[in-house]
């Protein structure tokens, strides 16, 4: 068993623009232990992640602010605090925060992440209410 508390012991704030649009960042809470890895991941309003898929799948807990998760060929779907997502295995998706508003998710992502295409500004665009 292992406990910890809130972020890994000696982590810092990283700044996840490399696979993100804007200035998005993470708190590791757990670094990757067994294929799982979780992170707490601020989202400002208008950033989002690019496409991507999990080798077995991400749980996502909104823990505040409103945001969008979108699977590819579908319209995307709100999201706000005390929700939570699952994603199954290889399925293509990509979630982040509203035009108005700041998210903050933690994710749980198990096995491998591969990165897609950036979400372009057409399609973040057409997630609306």
């Amino acid at each position: 068993m292992q406990i910890f508390h809130g972020r890994a012991d000696g982590a810092t704030s990283e700044q996840r623009n490399a696979t993100f649009t804007g200035d998005v960042w993470a708190d590791p809470i757990m670094p990757t232990t067994n294929g799982v890895t979780i992170n707490n991941v601020f989202f400002p309003p208008d950033c989002r992640t690019d496409w991507h898929t999990h080798e077995q799948g991400q749980i996502l807990l909104v823990t505040a602010g409103r945001g969008w998760v979108c699977r590819e060929g579908e319209a995307a779907r709100p999201l706000r605090a005390g929700d939570t997502v699952w994603i199954p295995a290889d399925e293509n998706h990509w979630h982040g925060a509203t035009v108005d508003s700041y998210m903050l998710h933690t994710a749980i992502s198990l096995g491998k992440t591969t990165w897609g295409d950036r979400v372009t500004p057409t399609q973040f665009g057409e997630a609306t209410e």
